[in-house]
């Protein structure tokens, strides 16, 4: 794993301690932080987020997920580099949705 820049006091081993679904949401939150500063054309505080966002899913991918739920989290995490380099927010919602439907209890937290 590389030097973590945003997430400093963060390690794979306390990463590892949550659950799956708080770790899909930490790193929708930060989609949802980028979201917000694209809005507001602030193009680099979303970048900033999306920064924070590859950190989380780097983690989660360290974090030895099963072998289905890892391809779709690295299919994720190259659409998420898509969206870094041409700020789509368009297909920025539809993969925050994406990403919180890989993770049940996320997506039944935030659907209640």
């Amino acid at each position: 794993m590389y030097p973590l820049v945003y997430q400093k006091g963060m390690t794979i081993e306390k990463w590892h301690g949550y659950p799956r679904s708080q770790q899909i949401l930490s790193i929708a939150n930060e989609l949802n932080r980028a979201q917000n500063s694209l809005l507001k054309e602030e193009i680099i505080h979303a970048e900033h987020a999306w920064e924070r966002a590859f950190e989380l899913t780097d983690l989660t991918i360290e974090d030895n997920p099963p072998r289905g739920f890892l391809k779709e989290l690295l299919r994720f995490r190259e659409m998420l580099g898509e969206i870094f380099l041409t700020h789509d927010s368009t297909a920025h919602k539809k993969l925050i949705t994406a990403l919180i439907s890989l993770n049940s209890t996320a997506y039944n937290w935030l659907h209640l």
